[in-house]
């Protein structure tokens, strides 16, 4: 999974999303954010196992393979914020590793698969 973008672009749906991540959670995937790439943008996925918050942010032209991973929540979005404004930032995910460069700042982040990522499923409609 490649994505590059500018650092605002990716700031926006990671800090939305941040708020439901667990502080002190009792399994490590519920402190990661579900990162995935589709060809129409980038999905944020991040739970607490009682709520779910999914945020998607078009990213305009996309080079490189589609993909997913689970990655921390808080590490991503320290780097991230520590970025100076308008920086452009590459998110390469190879195996279990996420590389984040930007200038000459580089950052590996190991992530977890994105299947073992729990997602909540919607409630049923109701019918009268």
């Amino acid at each position: 999974m490649l994505i590059r973008a500018p650092r605002d672009t990716l700031l926006t749906p990671l800090a939305a999303a941040a708020g439901i991540v667990e502080k002190r959670q009792t399994k490590p995937i519920l402190g990661c954010f579900l990162l995935e790439r589709s060809d129409d943008g980038l999905t944020v996925t991040a739970t607490d196992l009682e709520a779910q918050i999914v945020v998607r942010q078009p990213l305009g032209e996309l080079a490189g393979e589609n993909g997913a991973c689970a990655v921390p929540a808080k590490k991503l979005l320290d780097i991230l914020k520590s970025l100076p404004d308008g920086a452009e930032v590459q998110l390469l995910a190879e195996e279990n590793t996420l590389k984040v460069t930007s200038g000459r700042s580089r950052f590996t982040l190991h992530t977890l698969p994105a299947h073992d990522f729990p997602r909540l499923t919607p409630p049923a409609k109701a019918t009268n």
